[in-house]
């Protein structure tokens, strides 16, 4: 199996235990991780967002997901991208987390 998806997968796991602490369903599914790149050299970068640039967590939260991807094992240096285009919104949400926010 190809290296890097085994490490974007380990990656997309990881994160998926990242809880944005006003909101009970994972960073992954609120749809705030835009990319995840697990680059040849074993360092990963990640594009996210957050629900608005005023958020509580603007400073703690990408610290934590990069925190918790510098544990995987293989994984070198780890950077965590703040983009704020496009502007994140409920639409980017998976069904899962839709369903258990009440939208659906």
């Amino acid at each position: 199996m190809d290296k890097k998806k085994i490490m974007g997968d380990a990656v997309t796991n990881v994160i998926k235990t990242i809880y944005d602490p006003e909101i009970p369903v994972n960073i992954y599914e609120l749809g705030l991780i835009y990319d995840i790149r697990a680059l040849d050299n074993g360092n990963v970068e990640v594009d996210m967002t957050l629900t608005t640039p005023n958020c509580p967590v603007a400073e703690s939260l990408p610290q934590e997901v990069k925190n918790k991807i510098q544990l995987i094992a293989g994984v070198g240096e780890v950077e965590v991208i703040m983009v704020w285009e496009p502007p994140w919104d409920k639409d980017m949400m998976s069904e899962e987390a839709k369903f258990e926010l009440g939208f659906l």
